[in-house]
């Protein structure tokens, strides 16, 4: 009877075995791949950076008229010679100004934890960049300037807490939903690796769409090699549930750009409709309001990603990439 039962089960035995043999290969893969990363991190967890972190916002403030002069001597790009120190003055005693900052100092009460990612993110960057020198940080109020929340120049980097006090802040009642979406604490170390991610990466003076995307393809696969830790939801800017919907429908994404022959277009008006900030994509289908903007750029970013993992080459390689030559090499065909 035993002989009989195992004579029936010996072909799912038989067919349960290469299984196995498949899953003890993709994990020990999975295991070489984490120790290969592992050990990368460590290195560059000995990169020796220092972080300098000035929290102007604080000093101004909490200043008066009597601190004006060492304020404008001490941060003289911060104050334009066209504004008479009557502005300033007028602007330290603003009631709107003085709570916008009291919120400000409620959210970044502590900035040690923002220290240690910062401070990890310049380590990655001089890893990758070695000519990279750490930048001084000064923190600023903005009056919400969200189109320039970071400002990052030479060795200077500005960055306007304001407009990181959270989506629902009373502050941002007046911009839409699909701006202030991202105006949030955990975004401050997110949107330095862009700012500094775009110093790397050369514009690129072609108007087709294929270049356009692959431009921040390539933007957004240096931010993930600054930021390994954060998602790449949160890298490009998107929700949990708009990146999966990116990823469920990229089939049919590339298709639409396909067979309507955008990729070498230089019609300036696919900027608005797949590349430039939105509230959705705009195929002109019923599925649109179910979309995310700037599905140009999530392409680009997958094309970009394919590259990488089908060539061996490095970082530096791929910025003097061309669009066209990135995207031959890329083999890249979004799976069903």
């Amino acid at each position: 009877m035993y002989l009989k039962l195992l004579k029936n089960k010996l072909p799912k035995v038989l067919k349960i075995l290469p299984m196995c043999k498949f899953f003890g290969l993709f994990i020990a893969i999975l295991i070489m791949s984490c120790s290969s990363d592992s050990k990368l991190e460590a290195e560059i967890a000995e990169v020796d950076v220092k972080v300098r972190i000035d929290r102007f916002d604080e000093k101004f403030a909490n200043g008066s008229a009597q601190d004006l002069p060492d304020l404008k001597k001490n941060y003289p790009y911060l104050f334009p010679t066209q504004f008479s120190d009557s502005v300033w003055i007028d602007r330290m005693q603003d009631s709107l100004h003085q709570v916008m900052a009291k919120e400000i100092n409620q959210k970044f009460s502590d900035f040690k934890h923002d220290t240690i990612a910062i401070h990890q993110l310049f380590q990655h960057v001089k890893y990758y960049f070695p000519e990279f020198t750490p930048v001084k940080i000064i923190t600023v109020n903005s009056d919400v300037d969200y189109r320039n929340r970071i400002i990052y120049a030479d060795t200077l980097m500005l960055v306007g807490l304001d407009n990181y006090l959270g989506a629902d802040h009373e502050f941002y009642k007046g911009i839409q939903q699909f701006i202030r979406a991202n105006f949030e604490k955990e975004r401050v170390v997110i949107d330095m690796a862009k700012a500094i991610s775009r110093s790397t990466i050369k514009a690129t003076p072609s108007r087709d769409f294929l270049s356009k995307i692959v431009y921040y393809g390539k933007l957004y696969y240096v931010m993930s090699n600054f930021l390994p830790k954060v998602e790449d939801s949160q890298i490009i800017g998107y929700s949990q549930d708009q990146w999966q919907w990116s990823l469920t429908n990229e089939e049919y994404i590339w298709r639409y750009f396909i067979s309507n022959e955008l990729l070498f277009s230089t019609d300036s008006k696919l900027d608005d409709r797949f590349i430039d900030p939105a509230p959705f994509s705009k195929f002109y289908l019923e599925l649109d309001n179910e979309s995310p903007g700037r599905l140009g750029q999530f392409i680009g970013w997958r094309i970009v990603d394919a590259y990488m993992k089908n060539n061996e080459v490095s970082l530096h390689e791929l910025l003097g990439e061309s669009a066209a030559s990135l995207f031959k090499k890329s083999q890249y065909k979004p799976k069903k």
